[in-house]
């Protein structure tokens, strides 16, 4: 499965992308901790001391913003799914 990282996950991260293996159904929010698995400085910008997910991390798979899908992530992904992580944006 291919994820991309954006703007500052990508600088926190040092690298643009990375491939993981997950089984077909796994949930998005196990990719979130293999990610972090080999990106471990993504971490305490990911997830807070409890494991959850900060709201201000914007997940996409195929496209579509994870916290906008009917399961959110609890969503079911597949080998081919791409995911996007694209941290929060201000301007003026």
């Amino acid at each position: 499965m291919q994820i991309n990282l954006y703007a500052t996950f990508r600088l926190i991260a040092g690298q643009r992308s990375l491939e993981i293996d997950l089984p077909p159904g796994t949930p998005a929010r196990q990719a979130v901790t293999a990610v972090i698995e080999q990106a471990p400085d993504l971490q305490s910008h990911w997830v807070n001391a409890q494991g959850e997910i900060h709201a201000h991390v914007h997940g996409f798979i195929n496209g579509h913003e994870i916290s906008t899908l009917e399961h959110g992530w609890e969503t079911a992904l597949q080998p081919d799914d791409v995911l996007d992580f694209i941290p929060p944006v201000a301007g003026g």
